[in-house]
């Protein structure tokens, strides 16, 4: 857990690409017409939208949107970095209001697995799909913190198995990324089921034997 809490306070240090000042009202329309639509874009396609369909969207040129707001990974944090850092913490809101520890945990992480399902936008960044954009990345690994931190308050209760690992439920939230946009058109929500059997595995009651443990 220590290495994500450490990066993620030192990219969120960092502060977010701001436009240049002096912007005529025109360049600034622009601008607020790019961010609206590249926000709303990502979240419906996810971050791998290609930038020539935002700026289209927005009713400017590709090089507008070059120009005013940078390359994928800077239009990301620019858009996306803050939402998503508010979904965390409205997960996090959620499950401190629950004493039981298993349950802290399990919440956090559904709530997560949940947000997944609805936002494509917030599905690749729990997914780490660019890690590039640091801002973006920072928001995950805040959020691995926070599992590292309710994982260890379930172990030490004995509720959960031992031998997990922060990496495996980053695993966990990798594996809900893929089988949302693989099955959220044929079958929604199938990936309650997938996560409910997960869960149901990581009790300490079902343990056995693990290989060994992912890097991370």
């Amino acid at each position: 857990m220590p290495q994500f809490i450490a990066r993620a306070d030192r990219v969120r240090d960092k502060p977010a690409p701001q436009p240049a000042p002096g912007l005529r009202a025109d360049a600034r329309r622009n601008l607020e017409k790019l961010r609206a639509a590249a926000a709303e874009a990502f979240s419906e396609r996810g971050l791998d939208m290609p930038l020539e369909e935002i700026a289209a969207r927005a009713g400017v040129s590709i090089g507008t949107l070059y120009n005013r707001l940078g390359p994928r990974d800077a239009l990301v944090d620019a858009v996306v970095a803050d939402p998503a850092a508010a979904l965390v913490a409205a997960a996090v809101e959620s499950a401190e209001t629950i004493t039981d520890p298993w349950g802290r945990f399990a919440c956090f992480v559904e709530e997560m697995c949940a947000i997944q399902a609805t936002d494509l936008a917030f599905n690749d960044v729990l997914a780490r799909r660019l890690p590039e954009a640091e801002q973006t990345s920072a928001v995950c690994d805040d959020a691995l913190a926070h599992v590292g931190e309710y994982l260890e308050q379930a172990q030490r209760a004995g509720a959960l198995r031992p031998d997990v690992t922060v990496q495996d439920i980053f695993l966990i939230f990798w594996s809900n990324a893929n089988l949302i946009r693989a099955t959220d058109s044929v079958v929604p929500g199938a990936w309650r089921r997938s996560l409910a059997l997960t869960l149901d595995g990581l009790r300490t009651e079902a343990a056995h034997p693990l290989p060994s443990a992912p890097s991370s």
